[in-house]
């Protein structure tokens, strides 16, 4: 029964996302795009690059003309900001950061693997958001405030955390700062699978981890 709710889940979250995505991408028999982020620097012990991979995986299962785009960080970090990136004075590093900012506007479904690095995110991941986040091209000021450019699009974040950290306590501002952020360049429908505590004992790891799992149908049924 789990199943088959999954799969008339993902069917359905597949055909709102073509429905909203139509005014950016007017043919509707287009591919469904995901963009796959990984920002852990643990390699095959991450939590986040597991759960992430079993995501997309499940997207891949139930969708089979799925188009998937994957970064990595920690393999291929994006410079951080500095003096001359604003400049756009290395062509290259312009050419790369263009790239990033295309491949988010052309995604129809954004999955963030996040894992809290000194109660925040990864620097990394940080940097990609440096460079996506432009004015006149994913968001824009205006009279009102400003105004998000990257419409029509969901994201899922999967976060893993080595304590346990109350939503809005004082030591969350990993969560919390995504959120806000993606919601600034105008994705606002966003899901999240948690990991939690995972640092505290093998045990609690292992049973984090077991939730975590489960929760990736609901995931997708919510989004849908």
């Amino acid at each position: 029964m789990g199943c088959a709710f999954a799969r008339l889940s993902v069917i359905s979250y597949a055909r709102t996302l073509f429905s909203v995505g139509q005014a950016a991408r007017p043919d509707p028999e287009n591919a469904m795009k995901l963009l796959h982020i990984d920002s852990s620097i643990l390699g095959t012990q991450s939590a986040t690059r597991s759960l992430g991979a079993a995501l997309v995986a499940r997207f891949r299962a139930e969708i089979p003309e799925l188009e998937v785009s994957y970064r990595d960080l920690h393999a291929e970090p994006l410079p951080h900001l500095s003096a001359a990136s604003l400049a756009a004075a290395d062509p290259t590093e312009a050419a790369r950061a263009e790239r990033a900012i295309e491949e988010l506007l052309a995604t129809d479904v954004l999955v963030i693997g996040a894992p809290m690095y000194n109660f925040s995110i990864p620097s990394t991941l940080k940097a990609w958001i440096d460079r996506v986040a432009v004015a006149g091209r994913t968001f824009r000021y205006t009279a009102e405030g400003p105004q998000g450019l990257v419409i029509g699009k969901r994201a899922i974040l999967v976060l893993a955390q080595g304590g346990v950290h109350a939503e809005h306590g004082p030591s969350e501002h990993h969560e919390s700062y995504l959120k806000w952020m993606l919601g600034f360049l105008g994705i606002t429908d966003v899901e999240v699978v948690r990991a939690q505590g995972l640092a505290i004992s093998p045990e609690q790891r292992a049973d984090a981890m077991r939730a975590a799992e489960r929760t990736l149908p609901q995931a997708l049924a919510r989004a849908a």
